[in-house]
């Protein structure tokens, strides 16, 4: 009796020290915190002025509810219906379009095409900048994803979303996300 009772105890401690990873759901506190766009809406179209086809500028994005004990944000743009060739040819299963950490937890807002204040991570591309979506094929998905962390990133500028992901581990306190569409206009 007694073992099992201590197994039981093990076992709750175990779950409830688990970590998260990125891809987890995590919300803290009454407040869930949000990321919008002024250009479109959750699952809405994109408008080619952020693409390759326009001037290739980041949208707008507001955030609001991020938590009080956040010490940095992390924004991540990708997507994830590419093409079997470009898998094959990048050796990726997710396109990264925009990697940005350590972006101070009291910002509100991301200008259009301004990169936000923080460290800019390297792209598919191995760019440290923002790319617009610019699907070869079809319509794809793009998601805008917000973390907030309790700590900085100990990472320099150009790191991988592997590398700030892997660095994330254990320090998200609550994200949001936003996914926007956008198939090119067939010439």
């Amino acid at each position: 009796m007694l073992r099992k009772l201590g197994a039981a105890i093990l076992t709750i401690f175990l779950i409830g020290c688990t970590v998260h990873s990125p891809a987890q759901k995590i919300t803290m506190g009454a407040s869930t915190m949000k990321l919008t766009s002024s250009a479109f809406t959750e699952g809405g179209k994109i408008p080619s002025k952020y693409t390759c086809d326009g001037e290739n500028s980041s949208p707008p994005l507001s955030i609001s509810n991020v938590p009080a004990r956040a010490k940095s944000l992390v924004l991540i743009m990708d997507d994830p219906d590419i093409p079997e060739i470009a898998k094959k040819s990048f050796n990726v299963s997710v396109w990264d379009h925009w990697v940005v950490f350590n972006i101070p937890p009291g910002t509100k807002a991301l200008s259009e095409g301004k990169n936000p204040p923080g460290y800019l991570g390297r792209n598919t591309r191995g760019n440290n900048t923002y790319s617009g979506p610019c699907p070869p094929d079809r319509e794809h998905r793009y998601f805008f994803k917000l973390y907030a962390l309790d700590a900085e990133l100990k990472l320099s500028q150009g790191s991988s979303k592997a590398e700030v992901e892997k660095a994330m581990e254990g320090h998200i306190i609550a994200e949001a996300q936003l996914m926007g569409r956008y198939e090119r206009v067939k010439k």
